[in-house]
């Protein structure tokens, strides 16, 4: 009995996970998220675009490539951006996010991210025991706690 408990457990989360980002194609969005998509993928490759429910809400994920670099946004279901994360070279971060990642290993990644009008770093550093790392901070450098 435990064994059929844990094995549907493990169905349920396998199918949680299978369903928590479905593939899209434009011409299936609502109008408003179209309109956005068409409007902020101007000059840019499409890599993608994903639905998902947050906090019971339906919204969607548009991944780009722009010059090389990528740039991927959440949609609101009435077409509002409300983040971008964009890949960032490591001297174009602010000198206090570029120390304090320094400071734990060598910098492999890093995305500026603007959420809601807020923008904070996320970066990936290799440490020097070789294990990879993420990293969320503020600009001033300072861990950001969620």
């Amino acid at each position: 009995m435990k064994r059929t408990g844990l094995t549907m457990v493990i169905v349920m989360l396998a199918a949680g996970v299978a369903f928590a980002d479905q593939k899209t194609q434009l011409s299936k969005l609502p109008a408003a998220v179209r309109a956005t998509v068409e409007a902020e993928s101007k000059g840019a490759t499409v890599k993608g675009i994903s639905s998902e429910k947050e906090n019971g809400k339906t919204v969607y994920e548009l991944e780009t490539l722009v010059n090389g670099r990528t740039r991927d946004l959440m949609i609101d279901a009435a077409g509002k951006v409300y983040v971008v994360e964009e890949q960032l070279d490591v001297d174009k971060a602010p000198a206090p996010v570029k120390a304090a990642l320094e400071a734990k290993g060598k910098i492999v990644a890093l995305e500026s991210v603007v959420e809601n009008g807020k923008t904070h770093y996320e970066g990936q550093v290799q440490t020097k025991a070789g294990k990879k790392v993420a990293i969320e901070l503020d600009a001033d450098g300072k861990p950001i706690k969620k």
